[in-house]
C-alpha cells in the first residue's frame, strides 16, 4: 500500500510544490495521477522513489515509512519497486536481453535464474523475437516495452511510471497503457503519472488530478477504451 499523510514539499525559493497531500493507494490498484506541468505530480513520484524528502507529513510504501529509512538502505528499497521513465533509460551498448538482465545482475541473481526469467519477461511484453536487438534498432514503443520488462524483472509489488507514453505516438501509447493494465491484472500495483487526458479517458479507472500542488479531484472514470 502507498500512503501519503498531510504531505507538503517546499523548496528554498519559497515554491510549494505539494500542499497538504493525502492519498491512499491500495495493493493491486491502477491509478492515474493527472495534471499540467508544474502541478506537483512528478514531485510526488520523486517522494515515492526517495529522490526527494517531504518538508512535512509522512510517506509510506509497502508499510515502510520512507523518512525513517537510512541512506544506505535506499538502493535496496528502490529494487523493490519498478520504475519506468519517459526517456526509457536503456543501456545503449547492450542488447535487449542484457538490458533486462542488468537489473538482476546488480542484485547478484544467479546466471541460471537470469537465463530463465529474462525470456519469460520478454514474452510478457511481446519482445521474445527481439532479444538480440540493440536499443537504437527498436521503435520507441519497443524501447518502452524493454524498460517495462526491466522494471518488472525483480517482481516488484509496485510499478511507478512517469509519463511512460510521453515520447510515443497515440497508437504505441495506447498499446503501452494496455500492457500496464495487463500487468496490473496480474496483481502489481500500478501508478501512472501522465498529462494525456485522451489516454486516461480511454482507459478509465481511478484518476487523481493535481493542480498547483494540491489534489483537486480523486474519482473513478468509466473507460472508453472498448468503445473505440
Amino acid at each position: 500500500m502507498i500512503e501519503l499523510i498531510d504531505v507538503n514539499k517546499a523548496y528554498g525559493t519559497g515554491n510549494r510544490a505539494l500542499r497538504d497531500i493525502n492519498i491512499t493507494i491500495k495493493d493491486g490498484e491502477f491509478v492515474f495521477i493527472m495534471g499540467r506541468s508544474g502541478s506537483g505530480k512528478t514531485t510526488l513520484l520523486r517522494l515515492l522513489i526517495k529522490e526527494e524528502e517531504p518538508t512535512s507529513g509522512e510517506v509510506f510504501v509497502n508499510d515502510i515509512r520512507l523518512q525513517s529509512m537510512s541512506r544506505r538502505h535506499i538502493p535496496r528499497y528502490r529494487r523493490t519497486i519498478g520504475i519506468v521513465f519517459q526517456d526509457f533509460r536503456l543501456l545503449k551498448d547492450r542488447n535487449v536481453f542484457e538490458n533486462v538482465a542488468f537489473a538482476q545482475r546488480i542484485t547478484g541473481v544467479p546466471l541460471r535464474t537470469i537465463r530463465e526469467s529474462v525470456p519469460e519477461m520478454l514474452k510478457l511484453v511481446g519482445l521474445s523475437a527481439k532479444y538480440k536487438a540493440m536499443p537504437q534498432h527498436l521503435s520507441g514503443g519497443e524501447q518502452q516495452r524493454v524498460a517495462i520488462a526491466r522494471a518488472l524483472i525483480n517482481r516488484p509489488e509496485v510499478l511507478l511510471a512517469d509519463e511512460p507514453t510521453g515520447n510515443l505516438d497515440h497508437q504505441n501509447a495506447l498499446e503501452i497503457m494496455k500492457l500496464l493494465a495487463d500487468i496490473n491484472q496480474m496483481g502489481t500495483t500500478v501508478v501512472v503519472v501522465t498529462h494525456s487526458q485522451e489516454l486516461v479517458e480511454q482507459m478509465g479507472g481511478r484518476v487523481i488530478t493535481m493542480d498547483r500542488g494540491k489534489v483537486i479531484s480523486d474519482e473513478i472514470q468509466q473507460p472508453g477504451l472498448h468503445k473505440k
